[in-house]
């Protein structure tokens, strides 16, 4: 079986070298008087390229094919009408962009007949190459179990309605239960047995190779940040489909939940193309909001300098995604070493001066959302997005993770500045509206819905500041 990167080489190879082809084929003199002399293609001028220009046009053409064409190197099993289906949607996209860039820059455009014959070259070698390279669907499933739960992997293999391999787990859960029964007819979980342990966590990836593995049963005590998102971060770079239990659905994202004891994870709930999409906005705006706010940001250096003694900048960890952690700065608006002093931390929504630590200007700063600014270098550098569900610190994580399930489905996306929970005045003090919020986000998220999003931020913080101006002497 070729592993996940294995055949994304493939596919991107082979569909290099047929749009190449076809692009150098179709500038051919035969091919250009054979369209030109088919209706409604005979009114168009027969042009073929130059030497270097066939080159130039050859390598823009590869390029927005290939990027167009990402979602079949996906290592999934198709069928084949849905292969081409597949890649026929993908070419015509292709097409139309091709001929918007002719349209509008006539340096960078192939002649409308190469553009035609390469079109048409392409209909017929694309499908072709990718239905020869699919990983055909497999009626005989070929199935593992990998996890530490010893009560959900006896549940799982109860079951499931398909042959179970064998199971990947950690030596200690064989060493506590070697002899333990897994299901009726006292099959136990060492080599002896009708199930055979593969190995521990660390060859989950040999395993799948080896075995020629098509599905994984994940069975963790719990969907923690290393174990189980590895695991599955494993399944994906194969290509294989990995399920949980039903009882487990609300801990992760799921590609669906009806009918059945599994129901299939969803690790990348979006295409490839709206992670480019949202990366360029965020970096356009983390640097737009750069400059734009420089002025702002000089007068909030004075002011809180000129307000209390300490740092400018007051520095926290936040959780990341798939649990990981990263550091996030705002500017100081509390005294220095507050929740040091105090064991405590303080919401933003407690801006009335109830609580001491808060300075004067820290409660304008908080108010208007100023304090964030810095934010935005995290949005620069990759470590959060403009729009996502908002980080949490770690231990704040950790504690609401324990008392709600659908918590841990917000690690599979990045963390953003503000999301679908703020714009509708929902906070980390109620965790599960948040989570509500967040799921939905992540189900609908789209380059425009981000916008919406952020215009309603902006909006927000807008009225906030209306708001503090009037309430102000």
């Amino acid at each position: 079986m070729q592993t996940g990167w294995q055949y994304r080489g493939v596919a991107v190879l082979g569909s290099t070298l047929l749009v190449t082809a076809a692009v150098a084929l179709a500038n051919t003199p035969p091919i250009q008087l054979l369209l030109t002399a088919v209706p409604p293609l005979n009114n168009l001028q027969s042009t073929t390229l130059t030497n270097d220009d066939l080159l130039d046009q050859a390598a823009i053409t590869v390029t927005i094919t290939l990027v167009i064409l990402w979602p079949l190197y996906k290592p999934r099993p198709r069928r084949i009408l849905d292969t081409i289906s597949l890649t026929q949607r993908r070419l015509f996209l292709t097409a139309a962009v091709l001929a918007t860039i002719g349209y509008f820059d006539w340096s960078s455009r192939l002649p409308r007949t190469t553009l035609v014959g390469t079109v048409l070259l392409l209909g017929v070698a694309l499908p072709l190459w990718f239905v020869s390279i699919r990983r055909q669907p497999n009626n005989s499933e070929r199935a593992i179990i990998v996890g530490d739960n010893t009560e959900l992997i006896e549940r799982l293999y109860a079951s499931v309605g398909m042959p179970i391999l064998g199971l990947v787990a950690p030596s200690s859960v064989l060493a506590v239960e070697k002899q333990r029964h897994i299901a009726d007819g006292g099959v136990t979980i060492d080599h002896s047995a009708g199930i055979s342990h593969l190995g521990g966590l660390s060859r989950l990836d040999d395993v799948l190779i080896e075995h020629d593995i098509d599905t994984v049963l994940l069975a963790f005590e719990e969907p923690d940040r290393r174990e189980f998102f590895g695991a599955l971060s494993t399944c994906f770079e194969h290509g294989i489909q990995a399920k949980v239990h039903r009882d487990h659905a609300d801990s992760v994202l799921v590609a669906n939940a009806t009918g059945g004891e599994l129901v299939d994870t969803n690790i990348e709930p979006w295409d490839w193309q709206d992670y480019v999409v949202k990366r360029a906005f965020d970096i356009a705006f983390s640097v737009t909001g750069f400059i734009c706010l420089t002025p702002v940001v000089a007068l909030i250096t004075v002011a809180v300098k000129l307000d209390s003694p300490g740092p400018l900048l007051y520095s926290q960890t936040r959780t990341a995604a798939f649990g990981e952690t990263f550091t996030v700065y705002k500017f100081r608006s509390m005294v220095t070493d507050a929740e040091s002093e105090t064991g405590a931390t303080i919401s933003r929504e407690d801006t009335g001066g109830t609580d001491p630590r808060v300075t004067r200007v820290g409660r304008i700063l908080r108010r208007t959302h100023l304090d964030e600014i810095p934010q935005l270098w995290a949005v620069l550098t990759g470590d959060m997005s403009v729009v996502g569900p908002r980080p949490e610190r770690p231990e704040i994580d950790t504690d609401i993770e324990a008392n709600v399930d659908e918590w841990r489905s917000r690690w599979f996306v990045k963390p953003g500045l503000t999301g679908m929970a703020q714009i509708n005045g929902v906070t980390g003090s109620q965790p599960a509206q948040k989570v509500r919020y967040d799921i939905q986000y992540i189900r609908k998220r789209s380059f425009w819905f981000d916008t919406k999003i952020v215009l309603r931020q902006l909006y927000n913080v807008f009225q906030d500041t209306v708001e503090l101006v009037r309430r102000s002497p």
